[in-house]
């Protein structure tokens, strides 16, 4: 009788089962508390039904963000479990020799491992079902979507570890290289960023998300996301028959959820290269820290590279940053230090490989191919030949421009902004041809560089001119997907913003250009939408209803088509003296093609000139006259010679302080702050020392973060939650 050939052994299957019975079942335990800390909460809270929408948002929202981090930990855990007997060379003797062919071996523990992966999203995912049916939430599209997302995300984060699993020899180094390949993008991303950013001029990004795809729990948690649609709808209240505007959830989509799919295949065709490596595997090879001959070679230059820029960074940290003159490295002793940190890891690697530490005489070629690496590769970014200092993203290339300068960001779309884009371009390429200029002027100065987006205007004397130092920011979003951003701190002066040609004159011509003020109120423009409004004065402010915020839109809009508003004087130290204590805030929700920010927000601080904006709010009842009053007369002392040594005199004479006086009486004594009556807003001399950062007339922060509601009369109350 002829033998079959099975691929699948119901022994083994049930053996791991219950020999690995605690792993599963403790985590369908703690899976379980979940819908039971749900039943717990809804009961505690009144009999309240669910909405199969609201059900749905549940599950997409697990799915989105806590499937993937669930699965890349438990799935190495199943993984180490069913493939321990390889590394150990008694365990995995006994099984090669045992009436199973590898390929029933192999079918068997995979199927056993992703059996392990299922029971406990089974056992949690039934009860969670049982739950919201209990409350009315039962919501068949998003139970079946939900299941298909844990199994597709099953099978990549096990087939991932299974691969892992025959390319090491060791138990150790299994999950050590599991969690290395879920993070080596954005880890790699992050050193080459390190090391770029102290050779390359401009670029100052500590990640850019390249290849975010090569992680997928990363890429996972950024991309997929339930997208929510709501309407406003007017409800009656049962017990008081009121009507009032309410938020109804009327859709819920999985954005992205193709992803899953496409991981899902990835994890197939993993396990289709795990079975490949297995049929070649030696049983010899257990206790091997890399069990594939021709992997050894990537672990130890790949260690190498990483030990080199890493450990060369730190060493040029603790040895060499203290000397140099300059923000960027000086060549020669980030090479030393680079292939100091190359030497630990390409060294360290060659030991696990060996398992022995006397391997110096027969790998020192390799080591001298590290070094002419490291010196390669720094030489390479000094002087840019991989053009990272020089690129300007051509305009076919660019689907959307953003420029943060005086404060405030831009944002420019091709096809209606092209002419702006083209200034942008313009200036960007200026600044890389005056890289000489502006280098050479911060190494004659004690400025450090600032590594943020903030705009810092400080005044500085060149020859009797006017100067100042502003930081920029230009990022270009290409049709790839890709970003390209960089950033400059620059020096301005007067007489070369009075030059054309200059970065100094292309830069005020831009900024202060109408269409670039209207750009900076964002009012009506596409793409944005209108979240919040809120107005702080002295004495009042609050939420600004949908219908006051455009109405004052409007009027901004008039005061910077006047030239009321918006013009940035970057030489102005003192540039808040003539603003009233009355800030409007504007809270905007960006589409995720603007850089995948949830949110920009603009500042407007009310100044003298500003008529239709004034007459706005007058007419609108949000101040009054008394409002009214600048900087220079309620806080004189910060804008006189005399400063706050003033300020000190003052409240020991008068045994209070100035804010106290003026709010009581209105004035100030005479003879008090360069005034010889109570009149506060006579010309005082203005004390070079102040150092304002932001113009107050326009001010923005897309990299702000917090929760917003906006409300009024005439719009729904939305919480929305704040990510840069």
């Amino acid at each position: 009788m002829r033998s079959k050939t099975s691929c699948f052994n119901g022994t083994l299957f049930r053996k791991n089962l219950s020999r690995y019975w605690p792993l599963w079942g403790l985590a369908s335990f703690g899976g379980a508390m979940f819908p039971l800390a749900m039943l717990l909460e809804l009961l505690h809270n009144g009999f309240r039904f669910w909405s199969p929408l609201e059900t749905r948002q549940a599950y997409y929202t697990v799915l989105s963000y806590g499937v993937p981090v669930i699965s890349i930990v438990y799935a190495i855990l199943c993984a180490m479990a069913v493939w321990s007997y390889l590394y150990n060379a008694r365990s995995v003797g006994m099984m090669h020799t045992l009436p199973i062919r590898r390929e029933g071996l192999f079918v068997t523990n995979v199927l056993s491992g992703l059996t392990m992966m299922a029971i406990p999203y089974a056992v949690t995912g039934v009860l969670t079902v049982l739950v919201t049916m209990l409350f009315g939430g039962f919501e068949p599209v998003g139970v079946l979507m939900t299941v298909l997302g844990v199994m597709g995300e099953s099978l990549f984060f096990f087939g991932l570890a299974t691969f892992c699993a025959f390319i090491v020899g060791n138990v150790f180094m299994l999950p050590a290289l599991y969690g290395l390949l879920n993070f080596i993008a954005v880890l790699t991303d992050f050193m080459v960023n390190l090391l770029a950013q102290g050779f390359c001029f401009g670029l100052n990004s500590s990640y850019s998300g390249t290849v975010e795809w090569l992680s997928p729990v990363v890429y996972l948690i950024q991309k997929i996301s339930p997208n929510s649609t709501y309407e406003t709808q007017w409800v009656t209240d049962r017990l008081g028959g009121q009507r009032y505007e309410t938020s109804v959830l009327i859709s819920v989509t999985l954005e992205n959820g193709w992803l899953i799919a496409a991981y899902a295949a990835a994890g197939a065709a993993l396990l289709g290269l795990a079975w490949l490596l297995y049929r070649r595997r030696r049983s010899e090879s257990a206790g091997d820290v890399v069990a594939v001959g021709w992997m050894k070679p990537v672990f130890r230059y790949g260690c190498a590279a990483y030990s080199a820029i890493l450990g060369g960074r730190l060493l040029y940290a603790l040895l060499w940053d203290s000397f140099q003159s300059g923000r960027y490295f000086t060549v020669l002793p980030m090479i030393l230090c680079m292939i100091a940190g190359g030497a630990i890891g390409y060294y360290a690697a060659s030991m696990l490989l060996a398992k022995t530490p006397r391997v110096f005489k027969t790998t020192w070629k390799g080591m001298l191919a590290v070094a002419l690496g490291c010196a390669a590769l720094c030489g390479a970014m000094k002087y840019d030949l991989f053009g990272v200092t020089r690129r300007v993203p051509a305009p076919d290339s660019v689907k959307l421009v953003n420029v943060y300068a005086a404060g405030s960001n831009y944002y420019l779309t091709p096809g209606k902004d092209d002419a702006l884009i083209e200034e942008v371009r313009t200036l960007h390429q200026t600044i890389i041809d005056d890289k000489d200029y502006i280098l050479g002027y911060r190494s004659r100065t004690d400025y450090d560089f600032v590594a943020d987006t903030a705009s810092t205007e400080m005044a500085v004397e060149d020859s009797g001119a006017q100067s100042t130092i502003s930081n920029i920011r230009i990022t270009y979003m290409l049709n790839s997907g890709l970003k390209v951003e960089r950033r400059y701190r620059l020096y301005l002066t007067s007489g070369r913003m009075a030059q054309k040609g200059t970065y100094d004159y292309l830069l005020d011509q831009l900024i202060n250009s109408p269409e670039m003020r209207q750009k900076c109120i964002r009012w009506q423009e596409e793409g944005f939408q209108l979240d919040e409004a809120w107005l702080d004065t002295r004495y009042n402010g609050g939420d600004l209803s949908s219908r006051e915020a455009g109405l004052i839109l409007d009027a901004v809009a008039k005061d910077a088509e006047n030239g009321d508003w918006g013009v940035y004087d970057w030489f102005r130290v003192d540039n808040d003296a003539d603003s009233y204590e009355i800030q409007i805030h504007f809270q905007y929700r960006l589409s995720e093609s603007q850089f995948n920010r949830t949110y920009d927000a603009i500042q407007v601080n009310v100044k003298e000139g500003m008529t239709e904006t004034i007459r706005a709010l007058k007419d609108l009842k949000l101040i009054t006259d008394a409002d009214l009053v600048t900087n220079r007369e309620r806080y004189p002392w910060q804008y006189g010679k005399g400063g706050w040594d003033q300020y000190d005199q003052f409240y020991k004479q008068f045994n209070m302080s100035p804010e106290e006086y003026y709010d009581r009486y209105g004035e100030y004594p005479a003879g008090w702050f360069g005034t010889e009556s109570g009149d506060s807003s006579t010309e005082t001399e203005i004390d070079p020392a102040v150092d304002d950062s932001h113009s107050p007339s326009m001010s923005a922060g897309a990299e702000a973060t917090g929760l917003g509601i906006i409300g009024g009369a005439d719009g729904p109350t939305v919480t929305v939650t704040a990510a840069a």
